[in-house]
């Protein structure tokens, strides 16, 4: 690449939702396109075998390593919030689990004013790119770029929790794809025989023979460039040096719900008062952006349990653990096939809820935290998160220097709901586990503590037990014209500049219930339509010589 190149699209980040763009940009052979991504390829054995999230996690090579500030409703802990540093960003090293969230999710999104983003719109869109074991039908398709498969392994211990929770009152369930998610199953996973599948092998590998698409690698983006209030191009740093990258038509920011409002600010696009404080020149007051951050919370009860196999003994076997790594290789099963949860539920924590408000992540192992060795005796983890919180968070800039990383205030717990989910979400589990299919395996609560049975000693503990779940959303959020908070307009546009939009899932107005990268594929499936869609009736800008 040359110090200045042009393209008719630039996208930044080639992550779940830019792989999506990139593909769908450049099947036009009269559309160049260029997708910068910061981190590198993803040629480590690592991204592809299943389990690898293990090893990606608090990587340098896999992963931003980013970490919250000390977070008041979690006692003050920094957590760690991994971000993917690779072609496929997320999707090479999340959970694998393909969920849509529910029907009411992208109804909610209509009825705030977002045309286009009902479930009847998006439902469509979920099921053309899929090639669904099921088979094609009402909810599936076949044939497309997004793989789901049934998981390749089962555990006695995790069909037992499942017996349990039928016995609590939580009905089996085949699919959580159908605009319903209520009831327990087994996760569909985003693989193909055995490996992981992620948005650049689904979609970025299949486009990269075209002559019109162009993949940079290591390109961090420093700022976009603007021509009054039009963005032309995107300012990047590769192998020590500045160059630019121009766009003829549109600059797309698909970079996370983290590094999309951190580029935007950077570039002079956010709260005018809080950009001047760092030096930056306001191009457009948006003060929004950054803002509105949402993430799914999950608190980790741990059970001991006794007389039935989990992983953590397993892990600590040299000949089970050379077992798991000839049945991976002989015939990509076992162990190693395993997303980091292999059971779901979703249920309500309270029958105020007129839908599932809970989603469970169910695991035959336990560990203090990701990236460390599972714990020395048998347990299994009940993760519970609250699918729908209040509480709001922000994402700003540090500093005017693109290195830097940014502030992250998921802001957890901060309100009297978000509490009372919590409290009740312990209480949820305790029930599961104390009903009569698990009782064979004597389970004993290791965390937060069968000692805690106030409602304030059960708030206390899920501040010492929660985590992110690795879901932040909503920080260039849609809206329509009357909010004053909204950053994208309902077709990703960003709001008071030209030329550019958002696509991934900084977009969300609210959260999905449920996992978000498969509707964040969604939201650059519809995204790149609107795009193509627009441009169509647009003549293109005078084309900028390089």
């Amino acid at each position: 690449m040359s110090d200045s190149d042009t393209f008719d699209y630039v996208i930044v980040g080639a992550g779940s939702a830019g792989c999506v763009l990139a593909n769908r940009l450049s099947k036009d052979p009269r559309n160049s396109v260029c997708i910068l991504e910061a981190g590198g390829k993803d040629n480590w054995i690592w991204f592809h075998i299943p389990v690898g999230y293990l090893f990606a996690i608090g990587n340098p090579r896999a992963d931003w390593m980013f970490k919250t500030e000390a977070e008041p409703g979690l006692n003050g802990r920094i957590l760690n919030y991994p971000r993917g540093k690779v072609l496929g960003g997320c999707s090479a090293i999340n959970a694998m689990i393909y969920m849509r969230g529910q029907r009411e999710d992208y109804d909610n999104w209509r009825q705030m004013g977002l045309t286009g983003w009902g479930w009847d719109d998006v439902k469509p869109i979920f099921r053309q790119h899929l090639d669904h074991y099921l088979g094609a039908g009402e909810h599936h398709g076949v044939g497309g770029e997004w793989r789901v498969e049934a998981p390749r392994t089962r555990w006695d211990l995790l069909d037992t929790f499942i017996e349990a929770a039928v016995e609590a009152g939580i009905p089996r369930v085949s699919d959580f794809n159908t605009g319903s998610n209520e009831g327990i199953s087994y996760f569909h996973v985003n693989q193909k025989s055995g490996r992981r599948w992620s948005s650049a092998r689904g979609f970025l590998k299949p486009a990269l023979s075209r002559p019109n698409l162009k993949v940079e690698i290591q390109a961090h983006a420093t700022r976009i460039l603007f021509e009054g209030k039009r963005a032309v191009g995107v300012e990047i740093l590769q192998n020590g040096a500045l160059k630019r990258i121009f766009a003829r038509k549109e600059v797309v920011l698909s970079a996370g719900a983290i590094a999309s409002p951190k580029l935007l600010q950077l570039s002079g696009v956010g709260d005018g008062a809080y950009l001047q404080q760092h030096g930056i020149d306001v191009i457009n007051h948006l003060p929004g952006v950054g803002e509105n951050l949402q993430d799914h919370l999950q608190l980790r009860p741990i059970y001991k349990v006794h007389g039935v196999r989990t992983l953590n003994e397993d892990y600590r076997s040299l000949l089970k653990k050379a077992h798991m790594g000839l049945e991976y290789a002989l015939f990509r099963r076992g162990p190693l096939t395993m997303a980091p949860s292999q059971l779901g539920a979703f249920t309500r924590s309270s029958p105020e809820y007129a839908t599932p408000n809970l989603q469970f992540h169910v695991q035959p192992l336990s560990l203090d935290r990701f990236g460390e060795d599972p714990h020395p005796f048998p347990a299994f983890t009940a993760s519970v998160c609250n699918l729908r919180p209040t509480s709001r968070g922000s994402v700003k800039i540090r500093s005017g220097a693109a290195d830097d990383a940014p502030f992250i205030r998921p802001n957890y717990l901060s309100t009297s709901e978000d509490q009372r989910v919590a409290v009740d979400s312990l209480r949820l589990v305790r029930r599961i586990v104390s009903m009569p299919a698990l009782q064979k395996y004597r389970p004993e609560e290791y965390k937060p503590g069968a000692q805690l049975t106030t409602e304030e000693e059960l708030l206390n503990g899920a501040r010492d037990i929660g985590t992110t779940i690795f879901h932040p959303v909503g920080t260039a959020k849609m809206g329509i014209d009357s909010d004053p908070m909204a950053v994208t307009d309902s077709r990703l546009r960003v709001r008071g500049v030209e030329g550019l939009r958002v696509i991934d899932a900084s977009v969300m107005p609210t959260i999905t219930s449920g996992n978000t990268n498969s509707p964040t594929l969604m939201i650059a499936e519809r995204g790149a339509a609107m795009i193509l869609e627009d441009q169509s009736h647009i003549a293109a800008p005078a084309r900028r010589s390089a």
